[in-house]
C-alpha cells in the first residue's frame, strides 16, 4: 500500500471516528428526569439506553418525583460512574409531577 493510499485510509478512519462521536458530544444535554419520557432520557444521557431510561420512568411512576440526581442510584442498572458522567446534564425541577395514585 502506498503512502498516499494509507494516508487517505487513515484520514477516512479518523473522519468516521469523529463523525460517530460528534452526536454524543453535540446532543447530550440537560434533561429533567422528573418530566422527560424514556426516549428523551436515553437520547440525552450517556450510557443510558432505552431499557435503562424506561426503568427510570417506571421508578418515577412508582415512587414519585426524584428529589435529587443521586436518587437515580436506586434505579437498577444506574451506577455511580453513569451518574457522575451525566450529573452536569441531569435536572430535577421543582413542581415535577407527583407520585401517581391508583
Amino acid at each position: 500500500m502506498s503512502n498516499s493510499k494509507l494516508s487517505v485510509a487513515t484520514r477516512r478512519s479518523i473522519q468516521v471516528l469523529i463523525a460517530s462521536l460528534a452526536p454524543m458530544l453535540a446532543w447530550a444535554g440537560p434533561v429533567d428526569i422528573n418530566k422527560a419520557d424514556a426516549a428523551t432520557i436515553a437520547k440525552e444521557l450517556q450510557g443510558i439506553g432505552l431499557s435503562k431510561a424506561q426503568a427510570i420512568v417506571a421508578y418515577r411512576d412508582k415512587n414519585g418525583s426524584f428529589k435529587s440526581a443521586d436518587e437515580l442510584r436506586k434505579v437498577k442498572g444506574i451506577g455511580a460512574k453513569t451518574l457522575e458522567r451525566n450529573r452536569p446534564n441531569i435536572r430535577v425541577e421543582a413542581g415535577a409531577p407527583e407520585k401517581k395514585v391508583g
